[in-house]
């Protein structure tokens, strides 16, 4: 489960001048409360202040005036000078996409490619990371919407229960698309790799191999609707070729970020690789393990090879996601989702509903394909004595 993450006290100070201005309780030119009185009104340091008003002066928002203080920033119109840069955008041709973080090929590809439809169709747009924060993602969204963008293409964060920023948008009929993820049970705007069907045909290539006792190892599920259906699909396939569904082989409880280390720092977190290889010892007769993304993937294989657990030729793995570039020489067996044809798709939805708000919201689910490689192999009798 995910740690609560809080959002740092110069940030919160940020915010409230800002909402402060965008209400027009302080107008142009007014003089913003000093240092001191903010750091006593907030309670907090005077250098936590300074880099609040450091920001929005980074922004454009304010200015300040060396022995006399802070002000509100104006131009011509007498309109914060944030909104200046949106002067130079075509009426009505910008739009944002805000995502959780940027640190492997297929989050880049997402925005690379949402980017490219976007000026394709004559669109601007505006890129914000949440960097996994519920709050973050709040406050984008707000932001966003008071700049005047037309429509929003939003990839979730993780959390303990829905934005419910961005359910009222829908509910609002704001012009919102969402993409990798959806609301389990909230009409939204989606498009998604269909992760059911991709998971049953990774499982469904394992069962073809001649394995039976196929595992499954992922994240922690909950509120992550691409690893529920991901972990449904395997459930359907091993339901479908009536083999029992074993709850011993299955393992999915890891932090998201824990695990990902692997991608950022190409190392497995020590207590990761300690519980996958207990995982694998506790059950010697496995001989296939179906993992939910790369990061899990990577990591059993590092986690195996440690413990004398050949791959492919004691355990064969398959996971979902995506090739790193790292792995080319010795190409493994994934599922790889087809990210021209879902930007492509985000976009398009987003600008019908930009131009009919009303309009039926539409789920959009696509394909993914089994890339077979070297991490997977007809099953044959493991030698359980070479486990150590």
């Amino acid at each position: 489960m995910k740690d609560v993450q809080r959002v740092p006290l110069y940030m919160q100070i940020r915010d409230y001048v800002y909402d402060q201005i965008n209400r027009g309780n302080w107008k142009p030119n007014d003089q913003l409360p000093s240092e001191k009185e903010l750091s006593e009104q907030f309670n907090v340091s005077r250098i936590t202040v300074k880099k609040a008003l450091s920001e929005l002066t980074d922004m454009g928002i304010v200015y300040r005036i060396q022995g006399k203080g802070s002000f509100v920033s104006s131009d011509q119109e007498g309109e914060p000078t944030l909104y200046k840069s949106l002067a130079n955008l075509k009426t009505g041709h910008c739009v944002a996409f805000l995502i959780p973080r940027l640190e492997n090929t297929y989050t880049a590809n997402l925005v690379k490619g949402i980017e490219q439809e976007c000026r394709a169709a004559g669109m601007n747009m505006i890129l914000g990371i949440t960097n996994d924060s519920q709050e973050e993602e709040k406050r984008l969204i707000n932001e966003m919407i008071q700049l005047g963008v037309n429509g929003i293409i939003i990839f979730p964060v993780d959390g303990e229960g829905y934005n419910e920023e961005i359910v009222k948008l829908t509910m609002s009929n704001y012009p919102l698309v969402l993409i990798d993820r959806y609301f389990r049970g909230i009409e939204t705007n989606n498009v998604c790799t269909d992760n059911v069907a991709g998971a049953y045909d990774a499982t469904k290539h394992l069962l073809q191999l001649g394995h039976r006792n196929v595992g499954v190892v992922s994240t922690y599920p909950k509120w992550t609707t691409s690893i529920e259906d991901r972990i449904e699909g395997y459930e359907r396939a091993l339901s479908d070729a009536q083999i029992s569904i074993n709850r011993q082989y299955r393992m999915d409880h890891f932090n998201p970020d824990k695990m990902n280390v692997i991608l950022r720092e190409g190392i497995v977190v020590p207590e990761i690789k300690r519980e996958l290889q207990q995982y694998l010892r506790t059950n010697p007769e496995m001989t296939a393990v179906f993992a939910t993304n790369i990061a899990v993937g990577i990591s059993i294989i590092a986690a195996a090879e440690e413990i004398n657990i050949r791959v492919p030729e004691d355990l064969s793995i398959v996971y979902y996601d995506f090739e790193p570039l790292s792995l080319l020489i010795s190409k493994q067996t994934y599922m790889t989702q087809d990210v021209p044809g879902m930007v492509s798709k985000a976009v398009e939805l987003l600008l019908a509903v930009i131009a009919d708000p009303q309009r039926k919201r539409e789920r959009v689910l696509i394909p993914s394909r089994l890339v077979q490689g070297h991490s997977t192999s007809t099953m044959i009798i493991k030698d359980q004595s070479s486990i150590v």
